[in-house]
């Protein structure tokens, strides 16, 4: 308790300060919501309340300081775009009960010879696979029994799991669902009216940049690895009914998405919203012939990450409203005539070491 009231007293000073320092360049509005976002990103980094109820806040904080009203917060928690998401979610769930998952981890780490440095790249591929689909967390969590029980040797349990998790960030890229900053972007770019980027498209453009950085990943990770072979326990498995049936599902929503991606100017594709085919999917596991998910199981589903996506939008939106974006962009503009592949790489670099002590997708 004591820690609790210790951690939320130093969210307030934080945002107190960031207020009085912001208050010294920006008006009084967007000073305010800078300390209010400040606050609310330092009790999601040191968690010292639960990460939907801070989520939340927006709601309640907006209103009182004037920045957004009530209506305006709350309607961006119910965006199209968090509903891809949901979709998402319940193809995972059902991958995940079905342990379909464990049929597609272990057909991978057959590809790779067992040695150190195959194993590594076999993580870190199945990793990335899965990750691409599923979240991050999950991933992980799912292939870290696998990662710590191939040896008992310490340093190559520890390049192991390390290749599961390096694995997990990297294959989060891939999708426009596999992360939740990915749809974050999605739904900035929605609600700025820029040209939304197709599912297929997303992954053709990131692919061999996820590629490139897995490639390295594992290369780094094998320096120092002693090139011994290893036994590795083969999961031998059954393909049940059910799990032809998620694996069907996961096809045909491939396909559908494949055939539904313009290429202009040959094809125009088949104009469907791609969050309604992802939701549509999603549902199917709860129906006939499928039946794979009970209502029960919707109770896996993160809702405090569906929180955090409508927090990300509101701030979005309050910065959007206050022109708080303008102001920040003009005083960029006033630092000189800077290479915009320098300020690119500033923000990149930026970005990177805040993320090490700050929720990406807060941040």
């Amino acid at each position: 308790m004591n820690k609790t009231v210790t951690k939320i007293a130093i969210a307030l000073i934080i945002g107190g300060i960031f207020f009085l320092l912001a208050f010294n360049f920006f008006s009084i509005k967007q000073a305010y919501l800078i300390g209010i976002v400040a606050f609310m990103v330092t009790l999601w980094t040191n968690e010292a309340l639960p990460l939907g109820v801070v989520s939340l806040f927006p709601i309640i904080l907006f209103p009182a300081f004037g920045i957004l009203s009530t209506n305006a917060t709350s309607i961006n928690y119910s965006k199209s775009i968090i509903f891809l998401f949901l979709g998402g979610f319940m193809l995972a769930i059902a991958v995940e009960k079905t342990n379909l998952h464990k049929i597609i981890a272990d057909k991978i780490l057959s590809l790779f010879p067992p040695t150190p440095k195959g194993i590594i790249y076999s993580l870190l591929i199945t990793s990335a696979i899965l990750s691409s689909f599923l979240s991050n967390t999950t991933t992980a969590l799912l292939l870290l029994p696998i990662g710590m029980f191939i040896t008992e040797n310490k340093d190559l349990k520890m390049r192991f799991v390390l290749s599961i998790a390096y694995g997990a960030s990297i294959g989060g890229i891939i999708t426009p669902i596999g992360t939740p900053p990915n749809l974050i972007l999605l739904g900035i770019m929605e609600d700025k009216g820029l040209e939304m980027i197709p599912f297929l498209k997303w992954i053709f453009m990131i692919f061999p940049l996820a590629l490139i950085m897995l490639i390295f990943t594992g290369w780094i990770l094998s320096i120092g690895a002693k090139n011994i072979p290893l036994k590795r326990e083969m999961f031998e498995y059954k393909i049940t009914k059910e799990q032809k049936k998620v694996s069907f599902a996961i096809i045909a929503l491939i396909l559908v998405l494949l055939i539904n991606t313009p290429i202009k100017p040959y094809y125009e594709g088949l104009g469907l919203n791609e969050k309604g085919i992802l939701l549509f999917f999603g549902l199917l596991m709860f129906m006939p012939p499928f039946n794979i998910l009970e209502w029960e199981d919707s109770k896996k589903i993160p809702f405090e990450i569906i929180f955090l996506f409508g927090a990300g939008f509101a701030i979005a939106k309050a910065f959007s409203n206050t022109k708080l974006d303008h102001a920040i962009a003009e005083y960029l503009l006033k630092t000189g005539d800077i290479s915009p592949y320098l300020i690119l790489l500033l923000i990149a670099a930026l970005i990177t070491f805040t993320t090490e002590i700050t929720s990406n997708t807060a941040l």
